[in-house]
């Protein structure tokens, strides 16, 4: 019988399903593997569905002598915790759950907007603490978001929804910088580089993939081109930023303030960035709604349907 492994608590549904299929190992803790875990995952069994933090390196392919694992049905739209090639090589191939997440992830990233702009987390912050005095006309003014202008790094599928989501329901101005063309559905002004969208924009979000070509996209130089009073919102990947330099601009006022949902070295969060009144952190929520994790996980279910069947499979990465 065919042996899988599933790396982290799924939704029943999802679980109920994938039984059917095999011969089911399912691993309680919701930590990520270990680098024994991951070995044991290539050699003992047929397919493995994994997740983010479930490092499958260069490295952990080439410790292993014989793979037996032939399928990784990754568990989310990122997949930079996955060395492709290298799987590739070893005759592993990999799938991901695009499309699933979409509108969670952008409805995360104007959650993150807002709360930044409008100071909420401050706030209730000093409700909860009981230092609240009362209304009045000068009490936490923050950045009125309608009409302004966002600049989106990334304009794939996330990209494309959250600018959506900001000129439809904002009537803000879009900028975006993108490595490819787009046709879009709706008004929007591509500009040649990041730094050169940063600096038109009140608000800037990233939404590039992860991966060796993303890494330290949002750098130094991107932070010194936003205006002194803009945002900055992360919904990617923590890798994509160079979190040492936004701890610095940060610091030295060079931008307004942050949003975060992802960091460099997740789960660690740096002690500065909790130190900021004017940076919003989120645990991961991007995805954390039960209907999106259970569809991610019926995609990737689906994806070890076909390949059981020896049919195309629907999300090869």
């Amino acid at each position: 019988m065919t042996q899988i492994l599933v790396t982290r608590p799924l939704p029943e549904s999802v679980m109920e399903r994938v039984r059917t299929l095999g011969d089911v190992t399912e691993r309680a803790q919701t930590t990520s593997l270990s680098q024994s875990e991951m070995h044991s995952a290539l050699s003992d069994y047929d397919i493995v569905l994994p997740t983010l933090g479930d490092l499958f390196s260069q490295s952990v392919f080439d410790s292993v002598s014989d793979i037996r694992c032939k399928l990784l049905a990754n568990f989310g739209v990122g997949y930079n915790h996955i060395d492709v090639k290298a799987a590739s090589d070893r005759g592993v191939a990999v799938t991901n759950t695009p499309g699933a997440v979409t509108d969670a992830t952008a409805d995360i990233a104007m959650t993150l907007m807002l709360m930044t702009a409008r100071r909420a987390g401050e706030g209730e912050r000093l409700v909860r603490a009981g230092q609240w005095e009362g209304w009045h006309p000068t009490q936490m003014l923050g950045l009125h978001l309608s009409g302004k202008t966002v600049a989106i790094i990334g304009m794939g599928r996330i990209g494309q929804a959250i600018a959506k989501r900001c000129h439809f329901g904002f009537g803000m101005q879009v900028v975006y910088a993108s490595r490819s063309p787009k046709a879009l559905d709706f008004p929007a002004e591509a500009c040649a580089s990041v730094p050169e969208a940063a600096s038109k924009a009140d608000v800037v979000v990233v939404a590039v993939p992860g991966g060796a070509e993303t890494k330290h996209i949002i750098n130094a130089d991107v932070f010194a081109h936003m205006p002194a009073h803009a945002i900055f919102v992360n919904i990617a990947r923590g890798d994509v930023v160079d979190e040492a330099a936004l701890i610095e601009a940060l610091q030295r006022k060079e931008i307004g303030g942050a949003g975060l949902d992802v960091y460099e070295f997740e789960p660690k969060v740096p002690e500065a960035l909790m130190g900021m009144e004017n940076v919003t952190l989120f645990p991961h929520l991007g995805t954390a709604s039960l209907e999106v994790r259970t569809e991610m996980g019926h995609m990737a279910v689906t994806n070890i349907a076909a390949y059981l069947n020896s049919e195309p499979l629907p999300n090869p990465v």
